[in-house]
């Protein structure tokens, strides 16, 4: 059965979505109606995947280019009519040790995870509130919310988005924009799947072990759709009309035990 399209006459724009789970999220929304803005860094990829989301457009951006993140969105209320959803989903990693971490990859990092959320956010909300309102959805990580070995950067970046979204939802709360975070636990991406071997040799599990810790701490991998599905109920007014500054945390348990 179809989902119903309660998204109809919203224009969507969500970052770092030309693969992965930035696209799955542009399907998502697509599918309950929305006029689907796919924005990536890459712009053969963008095209390519605004080509298989009937309606969708895609304009490049770089998330860290301030004048490229003010310009998707002028871009995007020139094309469609305004702007109510923003989803910041662009994102780097890259297995490394604080002590041997420079400064570098840690500001490419922070430049993406973080400074790209913030610029989102800066340009996003005026043309919202123009709109008459509406969501903005950050990408957070369960890694926000305790120490994670070798990604101290993306977790630490994550951490600081949980923060600044509940800083932006109480700021913006009185104009009718709502603003939450999906915090999603190990997901099957190439963000995790690229990095397994790196985490099982810094951090001595066998060959073949992350996945058993993973089958240990939340039962198996989250999905690219599953996410995609939590953004959506973010995302909608009818929703989640009472939800804001809210980190939803999907992690399969993996935050609810010690063990």
């Amino acid at each position: 059965m179809s989902q119903p399209q309660s998204l109809t006459g919203k224009t969507a724009i969500v970052t770092g979505s030309a693969r992965g789970i930035g696209f799955a999220i542009a399907a998502k929304l697509a599918e309950a109606g929305a006029t689907v803005v796919i924005s990536d860094l890459d712009a053969a990829a963008t095209k390519e995947a605004a080509a298989k989301i009937p309606g969708a457009h895609g304009i490049p951006c770089d998330v860290r280019d301030e004048e490229q993140v003010k310009s998707l969105v002028e871009q995007t209320v020139a094309a469609t009519g305004g702007l109510h959803i923003m989803v910041p989903n662009a994102g780097v990693a890259k297995a490394e040790p604080l002590t041997s971490m420079d400064l570098a990859a840690w500001r490419r990092v922070m430049s993406v995870n973080l400074d790209g959320v913030f610029l989102a956010i800066r340009y996003a909300a005026p043309a919202i509130i123009a709109a008459g309102g509406g969501s903005i959805v950050t990408l957070g990580s369960v890694t926000a919310t305790a120490g994670t070995p070798l990604i101290g950067h993306y977790a630490a970046s994550k951490a600081a988005v949980v923060n600044l979204t509940q800083t932006a939802a109480v700021e913006l709360r009185a104009h009718n924009v709502r603003v939450n975070a999906v915090l999603p636990g190990f997901v099957g991406t190439h963000l995790v799947t690229d990095e397994v071997e790196n985490f099982e040799g810094m951090l001595g599990i066998p060959a073949g072990g992350f996945a058993a810790l993973m089958d240990q701490k939340q039962g198996r991998l989250g999905t690219e759709d599953e996410v995609a599905e939590a953004v959506l109920f973010l995302a909608d007014d009818q929703r989640s009309s009472f939800c804001t500054g809210t980190p939803l945390l999907l992690d399969g348990g993996l935050r609810a035990s010690l063990f």
